[in-house]
């Protein structure tokens, strides 16, 4: 429903390599719209006549009764491409966004569930009868365009000349100095003087080549902002009309609306561009206000870090000599041999394999149809792994342990050097290659398995024809060059590779510790990759940008670390403490069940301090942990998080110790329902993902919350109701949990609620 133009650009040369690299700053903020409440199992009766309807038909009936009665001339809405149907859960996912006189209104969005024929749950206000994301104010005029101020026709004319414009620039595919061709010189000056719109504030600072329809100019300005590279900065204000330096690749932009609240509570429409802008340490999706470019309305930073407080910090089968799963560093056992760990439902070719069409390093080979990359090096349809000291964005050419025809990665790892000093990790960079290659192949076959798949937006080069958008495998960046002492993964939409960068760290001198042998910190930045993907759908990486949204991002992250890493005997857990030399690791407490040892509750946010993303998910965290431990005080653990794999005819072993007992359709011999893990441990973790699915975009604690219970519904009929409301009552997140004012960076007043629904009440 839009299209993007292509500003072309090319690297300045100060951006050549630093002997010290520089800090990396995120810029992470928008307006905060009137809060949604995400609505379970709302009143349906009027789509009666439509149950035996399609779910798509469903949806945009739902929506069409919800928006008629504040719907006017210019408002129109469309369904998101990536809207999919979850073949395990049999819930459709539909991503609806506005439309008001056919520009997208970027912050207009409703996540809507139907299952069965029913809606079962979508974000509304305090009523129920409309969606409070949805612009309800006044449409700009018809027949004017809303960037350039001009008639439909004269628009039209206008429309023809940027094409001209901007074709060679597509056509490029490559970054260049901006307007270098005196063809395109010409078109131009034709273009400003049939296009141009006076305004009087581009008139106020002397500026009357700026254009309402030029990106060119918001773009420059969002680079002032966000660099953090002085030289940079002064390069770019000194040469403001001749390029855009810094990007890593063409920018994309394209217009649309952004709301902005107001003191009545309601919104209007700023018209800004929306930019994606690429780094070298940031991918930010802007919005920049189309009359002022000085004024940045929104921006989410694709790029997540782990979060370090300034004063601590074809042949499917391959043997790795690595830490095995579930051993979370060198301090927690021993290496051990683990050949052919791949799950072949995740990864039908195993992890060094993938059609040659669909590797990035063979784009511009030819090779004939159906042909078979059987690679010895670590990269396969998951996940490119490799060195990258330079701390670069380029990544092709970069060193990758070899392990032959056999695939057999078995290489030392000496922390001392023969006269007793202290080896630099650099020499033992194949084992941390390998290490990492086997971590981020096993997150990835493991969250697979619990549904994070090709339609939902997952890491592949390869899609196996399941839909979705393929050609996005992460990048992994072992000892990454830029930094110390951290760690961050880029997550652009569904079809973008993920990056992921790991750092050394020596937070205490040497000696230095590899942050690619701490399996937490891997599995906690690949797991921005999946909460960004499954929330909001996997075309919309803006909705964990801020707040408690974008604290939940990270707190998702420890989670799922901490839980993968649990054994049956209980254990308090510390996060980053093996790669820190931590004791307590680098967040404000471990997790635990015990209140004296963690106190957090939702009204610790309120605290001093919480303020930011990972204070605020670490919060988030330990909430899920206490929910989980409830969870498996009732049901059990289970030893493995890996389901069994199915035979050849799609069923499981009937002695399997993993899900309940399973009922098979006579004649397809799939599952009459979804598999329900039997143990508390696996069951959480389903729920936990099943609920990212159903939860809308820029969620908070208390929609993430409901979309838990909601899951818990789906999969197991409710039987855990009250057991969920209760633990999550315990940390304060009961049925009276509230927040008021809530801003972008955490703030709000929040009231800690421990009250369960009447019929959990013993």
């Amino acid at each position: 429903m839009r299209s993007a133009l292509l500003l072309t650009s090319f690297a300045a040369s100060a951006l050549a390599l630093q002997a010290t690299p520089l800090a990396r700053r995120s810029l992470s903020f928008g307006p905060v719209l009137p809060q949604a409440r995400f609505i379970l199992d709302p009143p349906s009766a009027s789509l009666a006549a439509s149950a035996t309807a399609g779910p798509r038909a469903l949806a945009i009936q739902f929506v069409n009764e919800l928006t008629a009665q504040y719907a006017g001339e210019g408002h129109s809405y469309y369904i998101r491409e990536d809207s999919y149907t979850d073949p395990r859960t049999g819930v459709s996912h539909f991503y609806v966004r506005q439309l008001v006189q056919g520009i997208e209104v970027a912050d207009g969005n409703i996540n809507l569930n139907i299952r069965d024929g029913k809606v079962i749950s979508f974000d509304a206000d305090q009523c129920a009868s409309r969606f409070p994301q949805f612009y309800r104010g006044e449409a700009p005029p018809v027949g004017i365009s809303p960037n350039t101020g001009l008639s439909a026709s004269q628009e039209g004319y206008c429309r023809e000349l940027r094409a001209q414009f901007l074709q060679p620039m597509r056509a490029g595919g490559g970054q260049t100095t901006l307007n270098n061709n005196a063809h395109l010189q010409r078109i131009m000056n034709i273009h400003d003087s049939n296009c141009l719109v006076p305004s009087e504030h581009l008139a106020r600072i002397g500026n009357p080549k700026d254009d309402y329809s030029d990106p060119a100019r918001a773009a420059l300005t969002f680079m002032l902002h966000a660099t953090t590279d002085q030289q940079l900065a002064s390069d770019i204000a000194n040469n403001f009309e001749q390029r855009l330096a810094g990007a890593q690749r063409p920018v994309r932009a394209h217009l649309a609306y952004v709301q902005a609240p107001m003191e009545d509570g309601t919104t209007e429409l700023a018209l800004v561009w929306k930019l994606e802008v690429e780094l070298q340490d940031n991918f930010y999706e802007a919005a920049v206000r189309v009359s002022d470019p000085s004024v940045i309305v929104q921006v989410v930073d694709w790029v997540s870090d782990v979060g370090v407080d300034s004063h601590r910090l074809g042949r499917p089968g391959g043997t790795y000599n690595v830490w095995k799963w579930g051993i979370n560093d060198p301090d927690c056992g021993e290496r051990s041999v683990e050949e052919s760990p791949y799950d072949s439902v995740a990864s039908p070719l195993g992890w060094h394999s993938m059609p040659a069409s669909k590797d990035a390093k063979s784009y511009n080979k030819r090779f004939a149809k159906d042909t078979i990359l059987n690679i010895t090096k670590t990269y396969g349809n998951n996940v490119y792994a490799h060195e990258d000291w330079a701390g670069r964005n380029d990544w092709m050419d970069n060193y990758r342990p070899d392990g032959g025809k056999d695939l057999v990665f078995d290489f030392p790892y000496e922390l001392k050097t023969d006269n007793g000093t202290w080896a630099d990790p650099k020499s033992y960079i194949d084992l941390t290659i390998t290490q990492l290659f086997y971590t981020t192949n096993m997150i990835h076959d493991l969250y697979y398995r619990y549904g994070f798949d090709e339609i939902s937006g997952n890491f592949q080069q390869y899609n196996f024809e399941k839909g979705g958008k393929e050609g996005d495998a992460v990048i992994a960046n072992a000892q990454d060059g830029s930094g110390y002492n951290n760690a961050n993964m880029m997550t652009p939409p569904d079809g973008t590779n993920g990056r992921m960068r790991m750092y050394t760290w020596n937070v205490h001198g040497y000696p230095y510790r590899d942050g690619d042998l701490e399996a937490g910190i891997v599995i906690h930045e690949y797991s921005h990759g999946l909460s960004t993907r499954l929330t909001g759908g996997p075309a919309d990486s803006s909705c964990l940008g801020w707040g408690e949204s974008g604290g939940m991002g990270e707190g998702w992250g420890d989670f799922l670390a901490t839980t993968i890493r649990s054994v049956k005997k209980y254990h308090d857990y510390p996060m980053g403490s093996w790669a820190a030399n931590e004791t307590n690791g680098i967040r404000n407490y471990p997790y635990s069940t015990n209140s004296t040892i963690n106190p957090s509750t939702y009204k610790t946010l309120d605290k001093s301090g919480y303020f930011g993303v990972h204070a605020i998910g670490e919060v988030w965290a330990e909430i899920l942990f206490v929910v989980e431990h409830a969870m498996v005080k009732k049901h059990g653990f289970s030893k493995t998080l890996f389901p069994p794999i199915p035979d050849a005819t799609g069923k499981y072993p009937e002695d399997n110790d993993f899900f309940r007992p399973i009922t098979y359709d006579a004649k397809t011999n799939k599952p009459t329902s979804p598999p329900i893990p039997k143990h508390g441990n696996s069951l959480m973790v389903q729920l936990v993902f099943d609920g990212m699915k159903l939860q809308p975009c820029r969620p908070g604690f208390i929609e993430a919350r409901n979309a838990i219970i909601q899951a818990d519904e789906i999969l197991t009929g409710g039987e855990n109701h009250c057991l969920l409301w209760k633990a999550f009552a315990s940390r304060g997140l009961g049925k009276d949990a509230s927040v008021v004012g809530r801003t972008p960076w955490g703030g709000g007043v929040r009231r800690d609620g421990f009250q369960v629904p009447t019929k959990c009440e013993e």
